[in-house]
């Protein structure tokens, strides 16, 4: 049992997470490595299992992305079809209509279109990832000006409501490991008012640890239980990140990350080990 951890040629270097899964599978005796996804030299057939960690570089190439995970079947983790699925936010639609609490969004709006009830908005691209191509907006027409122009680049756009309490409560980030919940973190603020499209937030993330609440747990647990039948269940997940923040009626779903997200395992006890042991015991 040979395990290969997928990663962006970029990201290797920062990725947090990989040197924690590599002592991990240390301690279990599972052989494990570092690869990097597009890296034409791997030789993919000699893993018994792909986990896809930081491959954050897809947004970039999604068809080149989903088309290599197809090439692995049923060695990666998680499965293709959960990655085609989950590497456009259009999901949001899929779960808002099986009656998940998800944050109001309006799709391809254009000038005149209506917009959420707010005093902000958030606008962005559908597939994207660390907040690049985002902005947060209080004028509507700097709103319809980054929609239209997302547009005539060819992409599908949300505009949500920006939720007040993110600027002091954050976001609540809840993980959970082979089909199990690990730990929680708080996500600091990452829009600032004003400041338009920039493409190097990540450097200003604070994370810390959070316990969630009851309701939160509550709506965790929804969100995951309205994956699409075909998709399979959402315990057979090497991994979930169901990210919230509070509306004024609760928690509310901003995104549902199956396909590369940060686990924040540096604030799980025992949370690499719990998914080593899981993705091994599945493979």
């Amino acid at each position: 049992m040979t395990i290969a951890l997928a990663t962006g040629r970029p990201y290797a270097a920062v990725d947090t997470d990989l040197p924690l899964l590599l002592d991990a599978a240390r301690r279990h005796d599972v052989p494990a490595e570092v690869a990097v996804w597009d890296d034409p030299a791997v030789d993919w057939d000699g893993y018994d299992l792909v986990l896809v960690r930081s491959c954050w570089d897809y947004v970039l190439r999604r068809d080149d992305f989903l088309t290599w995970a197809a090439g692995l079947g049923p060695k990666i983790a998680n499965p293709p079809e959960v990655l085609r699925w989950n590497t456009d936010k259009t999901y949001l639609r899929q779960l808002a209509e099986s009656g998940v609490p998800v944050i109001d969004t309006r799709w391809d709006v254009r000038t005149g279109d209506p917009l959420p009830d707010a005093a902000e908005w958030v606008v962005k691209p559908s597939i994207s990832a660390g907040s690049r191509d985002t902005a947060r907006w209080s004028d509507p027409a700097d709103v319809y000006a980054h929609s239209e122009e997302l547009q005539a680049a060819g992409r599908t756009v949300m505009v949500q409501p920006y939720i007040e309490s993110v600027d002091t409560e954050g976001e609540t980030a809840m993980l959970f490991l082979g089909g199990r919940f690990s730990h929680a973190i708080r996500k600091g603020p990452l829009l600032e008012r004003g400041e338009g499209v920039r493409q190097d937030r990540d450097s200003r993330e604070v994370i810390t640890p959070r316990a969630p609440t009851a309701v939160q747990h509550e709506v965790a647990d929804q969100v995951l239980a309205a994956l699409p039948p075909e998709l399979g269940s959402a315990a057979d997940l090497a991994y979930a990140r169901v990210d919230l923040v509070t509306g004024p009626d609760g928690p509310v779903l901003i995104e549902l990350e199956l396909t590369e997200p940060s686990l924040f395992l540096d604030h799980a006890e025992n949370g690499a080990d719990l998914l080593i042991t899981a993705v091994a015991g599945a493979a």
